[in-house]
């Protein structure tokens, strides 16, 4: 077996989905989960991009110990600085720079001669190796450049200090064997390529990132970079959770092993999915709820006689187990606390005392909590920042029927510490509440997109509402949950809005330092 180191890029280039805007709390968060699930290198962020994506880079370079931890950086001296200094602090810090090698690229973006291209390249990797122990350098559009000048320009860059070779399929356009002769020939013609590693980054718009990932293996990358659950500019990238199981389950074709706990794969992807607002799709490969369902009669009868006649893998490998009854009504303090613990979360005494009494909510309403109840409650819990003031809601009520106008009424405590209340009406009960809530915060608020799921089955389970908006010209998104899809809605409007209030607490702090 071959061993393939895994680089996860779900907190930069899974980021970048339209619509996903993750704060520190929530990348912190994933970040862990990440570390748990056992990949080898996270791409935390981009430093330079803003004051909000240094810190949580920061933070998590500071916090995670068992994975290197890695940001994405310009091939500018300001961005390796920036970067150095949200990564300096981490167990084991690198730097991803970036730089376009492709004829259209350097043609019409970067504007620069292949000379010059050559050149940059050069300065900025032996500048980021003066500070950074790893360096990955990256071919951005390596699938449509020039053969022989990608040879070139690789051999100069591990002259220069390059650690990582990465040829991205950027914009999606290989196809497996064109992609697998690309590692090829790179292999084949760069006379220093085995002091580097090989990387592959393949993007999904033909949907062959999977495919051509292992296309680049098979040819001699050592390295794959990808995603949780797929997620990333347009549409996506490589699934990780798709190629760990591939190789785990054709090792007879695919002779690759990683570092991967494959039992953490659900969990991983149901954060995700819940902190970026993005639902797994039913028929995702993997982790999408039919995955292993089966309705066909004749799937249904050679299951129930031997499971491998139409499953080739078991749910229990991908960390999909029953959910049954985790905790009773009386379920004490130790043991919710034992319980919390074995479910990966590390809960201060404040939040932990929070959970605990958002748990008692929920048995007085539902006569059954399960790990996924559980789940959502400590996601909300642990993702919540402390000391910062928000809006939190008091009190609402909706009064609406077929024959009466729609008319919400909502009671919040502000950020300062006053009750205000006030009613409006809508054309629906989620217009007449949202419309509600926005005339008592003194805002510029605009509703963007709004999604209502169901966490678990039946009548008393809970609704899961995930709403996007710009507040003052800012793009936030926010989530709540509750067994009302009503007070659910409200969470959500509010959680959005009070991410400003975070992101102000945080630049108010960073400026008095």
């Amino acid at each position: 077996m071959s061993h393939v180191s895994v680089f996860d890029t779900t907190l930069r280039d899974g980021e970048q989905s339209p619509g996903v805007n993750l704060n520190q709390l929530e990348k912190l968060e994933i970040a862990k989960q990440l570390e748990r699930f056992g990949v080898d290198i996270m791409e935390a962020g981009f430093p330079a991009s803003s004051h909000g994506d240094f810190l949580a880079v920061q933070r998590i370079a500071q916090t995670i110990k068992n994975a290197s931890v890695t940001g994405l950086a310009r091939a500018t001296k300001s961005d390796i600085d920036i970067a150095w200094e949200a990564l300096k602090d981490a167990k084991e810090p690198r730097l991803h720079i970036f730089l376009a090698t492709s004829p259209i690229h350097m043609t019409h973006k970067l504007k620069k001669t292949p000379e010059q291209v050559i050149q940059l390249a050069v300065e900025m990797i032996s500048y980021a190796k003066s500070k950074f122990p790893y360096v990955e350098w990256s071919a951005e559009d390596a699938s449509r450049s020039d053969l022989d000048f990608l040879a070139t320009i690789v051999e100069k860059a591990i002259d220069a200090g390059a650690n990582v070779i990465n040829l991205p399929d950027t914009v999606g356009y290989a196809t497996p064997k064109g992609y697998g002769n690309l590692f090829k020939y790179v292999k084949e013609n760069v006379p220093n390529i085995e002091k580097a590693v090989l990387s592959a980054h393949c993007h999904n718009d033909l949907g062959m990132a999977v495919a051509n990932t292992i296309a680049a293996v098979e040819n001699g990358a050592t390295q794959i970079e990808g995603t949780i659950n797929g997620i990333g500019e347009r549409a996506g990238n490589a699934s990780l959770e798709e190629l760990a199981v591939a190789f785990h389950i054709r090792q007879d074709h695919f002779p690759y092993s990683t570092n991967l706990t494959l039992n953490e794969i659900k969990r991983t992807s149901d954060l995700v999915s819940k902190l970026t607002g993005m639902n797994v799709p039913g028929n995702k490969a993997v982790v999408g709820r039919n995955a292993f369902a089966h309705e066909s009669g004749i799937h249904q009868d050679g299951v129930l006689k031997h499971a491998s006649t139409y499953e080739i893998m078991t749910p229990e490998l991908v960390g999909i187990h029953s959910n049954q009854l985790v905790l009773g009504k009386h379920s004490g303090r130790h043991a919710f606390k034992n319980k919390v613990e074995a479910l990966g979360y590390q809960l201060s005494k404040e939040k932990l005392a929070d959970a605990f009494a958002a748990y008692k909510k929920l048995t007085d309403r539902k006569k059954e909590v399960t790990d996924d109840d559980l789940f959502t409650i400590l996601t909300e819990i642990q993702t919540t920042a402390e000391n910062v003031k928000t809006y939190e809601l008091k009190a609402f009520q909706v009064q609406y029927g077929s024959s009466n106008l729609p008319t919400a009424t909502v009671a919040l405590l502000t950020p300062e510490g006053k009750r205000i209340e006030t009613a409006c009406t809508g054309k629906g009960s989620i217009e007449s509440l949202y419309n509600t809530l926005e005339a008592l915060i003194e805002e510029k608020i605009h509703i963007t997109e709004y999604q209502l799921n169901s966490i678990g089955q039946g009548r008393d389970a809970l609704a899961h509402a995930h709403v996007k908006m710009t507040v003052n010209d800012t793009p936030v998104s926010g989530r709540g949950s509750a067994q009302d899809v009503l007070e659910a809605s409200a969470k959500a409007f509010l959680n959005a809005v009070n991410r400003v209030f975070y992101v102000r607490s945080k630049t108010s702090a960073a400026a008095h330092m």
